[in-house]
């Protein structure tokens, strides 16, 4: 009796001096844990309380309120998108074909398009139920048409004033850095003195800037050490945003803009890159009208089609850009996303459009259609018109992030570009698995580490205690796209549990009602 008394004393100080048994609310176990740096995978358990990653080590006999038993499956950091075109993120605050990627953060904003006034849209944006993190950029584009409309003209010294102090509302509100669309109207009308002193304003809050080119088939070189010009002269850190050479004419460039990016760095400056798995691109079929004819908005268009002269040459304008640039030399390429005044030509093509017209395919014809489009309030395209080559190259580059480029997509509705539903999960299980483009280690760096690191990011990006809970666990044999340029409107297979904030908000595959995502706001 008395030595039982004696064990029980024992155990009792035992427990008191170790204190109480630890407790969680997450527990991952027997998982292969990528951490995002570049040490070995390990199996090991992971514990999470709160937002929070507190315990990583054996946690088999530690008490929990619920468990993940991820064995055979690789445990990554939750995937960071920065290039994603999330403008419509309040009609559907889950994001649900971006989480079901395996996606925890996006940078919205890109191409110039960033929200502006900043503050009053992240505030508006930070009272609903996220299914991720948000951060943004704050658009060129965006603040040029505030003050400027769409005139094709340098600011006067008040106008640029103007837009300088847009940018530092946004960099004071907590965005990111600054995007450009020196493609589109009306970034397209800045001279590159213009986006210096913009992207200096950035700069002083320690933004990026990341740049659409202003071109990306013929002049994409030149285009290139345009951004690198911005970037040396703001001192500010450059992302050539969905890097790509476009057009046959430019298959094969990514050797020299490779070789390009390799010398600034060479040199000191700060330049990266992000990309999406694809070979075409996706962007208004008012990219292959010639910007000067789009000056001063629709009304300004519709009234240069009204003079012969000058509708003969934005004909021979968009006839050069579908043979020789974006179009890719036939009607064909050019695929219909969204057309909202025509549903049915969803998913057909320009020579579709021709023939169903009964119109012979030619390059006028094609122009002629693009005009109408353009009149009846434009429409969203894929265009086929880049090598896998140039894809490959660019994608084993060590300074490129992957990005989807990708739109909020819903099943159903309109023909999206696949990237919308599937750009991580294709490079983790068609480039990675399938090809060996990529090693798994240095494609999850591209998705998680690296780009967590270009925004300045602390607390995300890699899987270590004390950092937040932003997880991805996927099964590496499975894991594939299943959205096709034929048939888009499909999730992935393979993302299991997509942890956002420490809530479970994709658990094995299906979505929850766990919204655990925030809006993020740099320096604060």
């Amino acid at each position: 009796m008395m030595r039982k008394l004696f064990l029980h004393i024992l155990a009792s100080i035992f427990m008191i001096a170790c204190g109480p048994q630890e407790s969680y609310d997450l527990i991952i176990t027997n998982g292969l844990i990528y951490d995002g740096t570049t040490n070995e995978p390990q199996i090991n358990d992971l514990g999470i309380i709160g937002d929070k990653i507190v315990k990583i080590g054996r946690l088999h006999d530690k008490k929990f309120i619920q468990k993940i038993d991820a064995s055979g499956h690789v445990v990554s950091p939750g995937f960071i998108d920065v290039h994603a075109h999330v403008e419509d993120i309040m009609r559907s605050p889950v994001g649900e074909s971006a989480i079901k990627q395996g996606i925890t953060l996006v940078l919205g904003g890109p191409d110039g398009g960033g929200p502006s006034p900043m503050q009053d849209y992240l505030d508006t944006l930070s009272k609903h139920a996220l299914g991720m993190n948000m951060a943004y950029l704050v658009g060129h584009n965006t603040i040029r048409k505030r003050v400027m409309q769409t005139d094709n003209r340098p600011p006067t010294p008040e106008e640029l004033e103007e837009m300088k102090v847009m940018v530092k509302e946004a960099m004071d509100a907590g965005a990111f850095g600054i995007s450009t669309g020196l493609k589109y109207v009306p970034g397209s009308f800045s001279n590159v003195a213009e986006v210096i002193e913009l992207a200096k304003v950035a700069a002083t809050s320690k933004g990026i800037y990341t740049s659409h080119l202003r071109e990306e088939g013929l002049g994409l070189l030149e285009a290139v050490e345009e951004a690198i010009m911005i970037g040396r002269a703001a001192d500010i850190p450059i992302v050539l945003t969905h890097h790509k050479a476009i057009g046959k004419p430019m298959w094969g460039a990514s050797v020299k803009t490779l070789a390009m990016v390799d010398s600034a760095r060479a040199i000191g400056l700060d330049i990266m890159m992000d990309q999406y798995p694809y070979t075409a691109s996706s962007t208004g079929i008012s990219v292959l009208i010639p910007n000067w004819a789009r000056a001063g908005g629709q009304e300004a268009f519709k009234k240069r089609l009204e003079d012969p002269a000058t509708r003969a040459q934005i004909v021979d304008d968009i006839m050069f850009n579908i043979e020789f640039d974006r179009g890719g030399a036939q009607l064909d390429v050019v695929q219909f996303a969204f057309v909202s005044w025509k549903p049915d030509l969803n998913g057909k093509t320009l020579k579709d459009w021709a023939i169903e017209r009964g119109l012979s395919p030619t390059f006028k014809n094609g122009a002629e259609l693009v005009i109408e489009a353009q009149l009846n309030g434009g429409a969203s395209c894929i265009f086929h018109a880049i090598h896998e080559d140039d894809v490959k190259r660019i994608m084993q580059h060590p300074m490129t992030m992957v990005a989807s480029d990708g739109r909020l997509a819903y099943i159903g509705e309109g023909h999206p570009h696949p990237r919308a539903y599937g750009t991580f999960p294709r490079v983790l299980g068609y480039y990675v698995r399938e090809l060996g483009v990529l090693d798994l280690q240095s494609a999850l760096r591209k998705m998680t580490s690296i780009p967590a690191e270009r925004l300045g990011l602390t607390d995300r990006g890699y899987l270590k205690e004390g950092m937040k809970a932003d997880i991805t666990i996927f099964n590496p044999e499975t894991v594939i796209d299943k959205s096709t340029f034929v048939d888009p409107h499909h999730y992935p297979e393979g993302i299991e549990y997509v942890i956002v904030n420490g809530q479970v908000t994709i658990q094995e595959g299906v979505l929850t009602e766990k919204r655990g995502g925030r809006v993020l706001r740099k320096g604060k």
